[in-house]
């Protein structure tokens, strides 16, 4: 039986979805209450942009943030 996602915890529902990568039904629950504030990154789909959205995950990896410096 299947936990019920929607009263879940937001801290709760992360870390079922950590164990449970394959329960897509959790991932778009967890999705749906993403921050609309949050920050978004548009890089093309090429190459660069790869490695552009790379090099931005790994600053954010190790806490660093280039749009705060």
């Amino acid at each position: 039986m299947k936990p019920n996602f929607e009263t879940m915890p937001r801290a709760e529902l992360r870390a079922y979805v950590l164990e449970h990568r394959e329960d897509i039904e959790a991932l778009r629950t967890l999705m749906s209450r993403r921050n609309p504030n949050a920050k978004r990154y548009k890089f093309p789909d090429t190459e660069e942009g790869w490695r552009q959205m790379e090099e931005v995950f790994r600053q954010k990896i190790q806490g660093i943030d280039k749009q705060e410096e």
